[in-house]
């Protein structure tokens, strides 16, 4: 279990230095959009190819900066009785969440986008825009988004199977959020 928690630590660790980078690119996707609206209004000039960077980069912060949330046991659930639970039941809902639903649908999800991301890498698909950019790094992301999440997901469940073991404490409050 002990080599278990350290490569849940690697895991975590990854997760928290993508995400933090995610949260970089909200800025610099701002920036984008900002310069080329100022450009294209003071210089008349546009490129397909800077809408499509802008998306690239929503498509990099929502798919890698999943995991971070996943970390940060920020994700949305389904509170219906979790937050009326024992702290070990919650890591039972947890347990069992990961391993029925998050798990099976991230390794479909991955199975699924990778012959997509080939397929465009080999033959160098290319935007159909004027000025588009090249397809394959976007679709590689989605791969990679949801391998990274697997890999959170491997690591929350390390974690889970620590703390019933008693080797980790896990704060499992639980605040319903405000609406």
């Amino acid at each position: 279990m002990t080599a278990l928690l350290k490569l849940s630590t690697v895991i975590d660790a990854i997760s928290e230095f993508l995400g933090k980078l995610s949260g970089y690119l909200v800025l610099i996707c701002c920036l984008v959009s900002a310069i080329n609206a100022l450009v294209r209004y003071i210089f008349n000039y546009s490129s397909n190819g800077w809408l499509e960077i802008q998306w690239y980069m929503f498509g990099f912060i929502v798919l890698i900066g999943a995991s971070y949330t996943l970390r940060m046991n920020e994700h949305v659930r389904v509170d219906i009785i979790y937050g009326s639970i024992s702290s070990r039941a919650r890591i039972w809902v947890d347990i069992i969440g990961i391993t029925l639903f998050l798990l099976p649908a991230c390794f479909y999800l991955m199975w699924l986008s990778w012959p997509m991301f080939a397929l465009s890498f080999h033959q160098g698909e290319m935007s159909s825009n004027a000025g588009g950019l090249i397809r394959w790094p976007v679709k590689l992301i989605i791969v990679a988004g949801f391998a990274l999440l697997f890999l959170q997901g491997l690591s929350e469940l390390i974690k889970r199977f620590g703390a019933l073991a008693g080797l980790v404490a896990l704060d499992t409050k639980y605040e319903k959020p405000l609406q």
